[in-house]
């Protein structure tokens, strides 16, 4: 078998992918980038991965940092590496839709250049596997294409330019190296179990109607045309291995986003109803909800991001004609939104007390 290098570890997609990748006999070992600061928490998360009782597979941590050349690794590291590294998962980014733009380009742009040129000096390389983000299409709507990676007018977050930026780097690329890029929509917990590690993102909608609940109403947010495209972290960990594997996908852009969305109103009256135990009534605007949140006492009380708000009115949906293709072959399909909000939210109401789920908002 062959070996791996995984960055963004010990995240939760990371970890997700690594015990799916064990599950399928894929590597005789991982090598997992690690920064410095979080070793211990990595080792953690690797004790945690091998209750699976799999023995032939081992998880190696190797510490780096991707904003630093070289991934700040010695000579004899990177020699061992050229000769131990098959295939490469770049997962290490800036989430965070609030991230400051400075911090984002170090990491997201600054640091993919950097770790583009590492994995340009490993000579093994079978499948870099790198993951974007189908937002990288900034405020651009409409039909938006796996085939194209258009500068938009303008970008609604430093996320979306940073992750456009660094998708341009790697996708100069293809012509040196056997790559797949992934495009994920947002990404949420696992559709059976509802398992996550932090509250952003979807999350976002459930923490507000959470903190007002007890409200005699709960309205909707302005007057929603927009479809909101969320999907499970089991659906991105299974579909984003298939194409590493998959000779077809080599060279592709990947939409691991959901085919079938539901309009922003449909979801967040199921959140409201699951959550709250009725339905939203009545609507205020969403200029004055997008007013409300950007004062730091309210969104701290609602636990939202601003930026969150700014999906709501984003009207464009994601061609997936490569991945329905590629991934058809392998009958993985995008589990039904709807269908597992339930497991989302009793996962949430479980956690929601705990403050390391939850997103520091400022």
């Amino acid at each position: 078998m062959s070996n791996a290098l995984i960055t963004g570890f010990p995240g939760f997609l990371s970890k997700n992918i690594i015990k799916e990748l064990r599950h399928q006999n894929r590597y005789s070992a991982i090598y997992v980038l690690v920064l410095p600061n979080l070793v211990q928490k990595a080792e953690q998360v690797i004790n945690e991965i091998y209750e699976d009782g799999i023995t032939n597979q081992s998880i190696i941590v190797v510490k780096g940092d991707i904003t630093l050349s070289n991934a700040g690794l010695d000579n004899e590291t990177i020699n061992n590496l050229k000769q131990e590294i098959n295939d490469v998962w770049h997962l290490a980014a800036i989430y965070d839709l609030a991230v400051p733009k400075e911090i984002a380009w170090k990491v997201n742009v600054e640091g993919t250049k950097l770790f583009n040129e590492l994995v340009l000096k490993l000579p093994n390389i079978k499948r870099y596997m790198y993951f974007s983000t189908a937002y990288v299409a900034g405020k651009r709507e409409g039909k938006l294409l796996e085939t194209e990676l258009i500068k938009p007018p303008g970008f609604k977050n430093h996320y979306e330019e940073t992750k456009y930026e660094a998708e341009v780097l790697v996708n100069n690329l293809k012509s040196q190296l056997p790559l797949t890029i992934i495009r994920p929509g947002i990404v949420r917990g696992h559709s059976i179990t509802g398992e996550t590690i932090k509250f952003d993102g979807p999350y976002f909608f459930i923490n507000m109607i959470n903190r007002l609940k007890r409200l005699p109403i709960i309205p909707y947010l302005g007057k929603s045309t927009s479809f909101i495209n969320v999907v499970p972290s089991d659906y991105i960990t299974k579909a984003s291995i298939y194409c590493c594997f998959d000779e077809e996908a080599e060279g592709k852009t990947i939409h691991l986003t959901d085919p079938k969305p539901y309009p922003v109103e449909e979801v967040y009256r199921a959140f409201v109803r699951e959550v709250t135990g009725k339905y939203p009534k009545g609507r205020i605007p969403l200029a004055l909800a997008k007013g409300s949140v950007s004062l730091l006492p309210i969104r701290k009380f609602l636990q939202v991001e601003k930026e969150t708000l700014d999906y709501l009115a984003w009207n464009s949906s994601f061609d997936t004609t490569n991945a329905e293709k590629i991934l058809r072959k392998g009958e993985i399909n995008c589990p039904d939104f709807i269908e597992s909000i339930p497991s989302m939210v009793r996962f949430y109401n479980k956690h929601k007390d705990d403050s390391t789920y939850h997103i520091s908002i400022k």
